[in-house]
């Protein structure tokens, strides 16, 4: 290969970017010339593409992009049509990566990012186009499957914790005379992934919050309420992690309850927010008790002040790894990462066919959940700990963590 282009999709991580340096570290290494698409395939349709020496080729620039957020080249949610029905589309991108010489595309995203890899090389294949194609995986959802984690998870996992800890620690200044119920809202639409992180709030020196709610069960708001009625007889904080994508046994999610009229994105996903604040309105209406709804929303996965040194390490080594397959001549793979069996944490990359991976979804482990108690099992700690190891500290400037940014 001698010119290859990177984009980046879905939503983005705190350390999304740390990708794109792996991928840009290993292509410098073996003489190849690296593009990126702005805004994903959607800005690549468009042309949209820059030169990332004009960003990296200074060492600091790729330090400063290890600690920005976001996605530095741009994201989007656009889904690519059946080759079926649209086989202009894909004529456009093979003509675009023709005419700036494009012998590898790079997608870092999650499951429908894959999605696009998953078309883009079977359209190569079915029309013998030389391109060949990678998936690097991203999603603070932590739902790619055949992965055993996905980069992002351990730096949003590390921020929900964190910030719990000083939720409970805030919680447990009232409360003298009646309890004070905190409902902490976490992204999570059907795979309870980073709901689950919560349990990594129990340390040492905090108690951990009292009950996690995942999507993974059904939720039972009769029991939900009776469970806060019991917790209020002996506790004076009460602090409460719930996923936004828990359902009722009706098959609707909880944040429906209070309005039905949800906007959905290209992808026909419904949007969801609003589950924190139904339950502290519908707890306050039946306890009586001080309510808060805390909603983390995209926090979790923009605090690349507090990410997770492994999870950075390992965003940039499946970047390298996807370069040096694809040198190699492997199209139509993506990824993933694999634990290494013994006493401390290791991880390795490998590489596995795109259409395993595809729109399937993974989600917690059910033996993995403690449903009587509401919570995980030491099962997902021995898993999830690990994770969240390790500080990058920011680089300051003018008192706050700079950022690299786009021209």
């Amino acid at each position: 290969m001698k010119k290859i282009i990177v984009g980046q999709s879905g939503g983005p991580t705190a350390v999304i970017n740390s990708s794109v340096v792996g991928v840009y570290n290993k292509a410098k290494e073996l003489g190849i010339k690296v593009y990126g698409m702005v805004h994903g395939i959607e800005g690549f349709l468009q042309e949209k593409i820059i030169d990332l020496d004009d960003y990296l080729s200074e060492e600091e620039n790729i330090e400063l992009l290890k600690r920005t957020p976001s996605a530095f080249l741009g994201s989007c949610r656009y889904k690519l049509p059946k080759i079926e029905e649209a086989k202009d589309v894909y004529e456009k991108i093979f003509e675009i990566l023709d005419k700036n010489e494009i012998d590898g595309l790079f997608y870092i995203g999650g499951n429908d990012s894959m999605d696009t890899i998953k078309m883009l090389s079977a359209y190569a294949k079915e029309n013998n186009k030389k391109q060949v194609f990678m998936g690097i995986p991203k999603t603070i959802d932590n739902d790619l499957p055949i992965t055993d984690h996905c980069p992002g998870y351990g730096s949003a996992a590390k921020y929900i914790a964190t910030s719990l800890k000083e939720i409970i620690r805030d919680n447990e200044s009232f409360g003298v005379s009646k309890p004070t119920v905190c409902i902490v809202e976490i992204m999570g639409r059907h795979a309870g992934w980073l709901t689950a992180a919560a349990a990594l709030a129990k340390t040492d020196d905090c108690k951990g919050v009292d009950a996690i709610y995942l999507p993974e069960v059904t939720f039972d708001i009769d029991k939900f309420i009776q469970n806060i009625e019991k917790l209020a007889k002996t506790k004076s904080s009460i602090v409460i992690a719930v996923s936004e994508g828990v359902q009722t046994s009706d098959g609707k999610f909880v944040c429906e309850l209070s309005d039905s009229d949800r906007s959905v994105d290209a992808f026909g996903h419904k949007q969801l927010s609003g589950c924190a604040s139904t339950l502290a309105n519908l707890v306050a209406a039946k306890t009586g008790l001080k309510t808060r709804a805390i909603e983390f929303s995209t926090l979790q996965r923009a605090a690349t002040h507090i990410a997770s040194l492994t999870d950075i390490n390992e965003a940039i080594e499946v970047g390298k790894c996807a370069v040096e397959e694809a040198n190699n001549g492997t199209t139509g793979k993506m990824v993933i990462i694999e634990r290494v069996e013994g006493s401390t944490y290791q991880s390795r990359t490998n590489i596995y066919e795109i259409d395993a991976i595809a729109n399937v979804e993974k989600k917690v482990p059910l033996e993995w959940i403690d449903k009587e108690n509401n919570t995980l099992k030491e099962e997902f700690i021995n898993y999830a700990r690990p994770l969240i190891m390790g500080e990058l500290e920011p680089i300051y400037k003018d008192g706050l963590p700079a950022h690299l940014i786009r021209k």
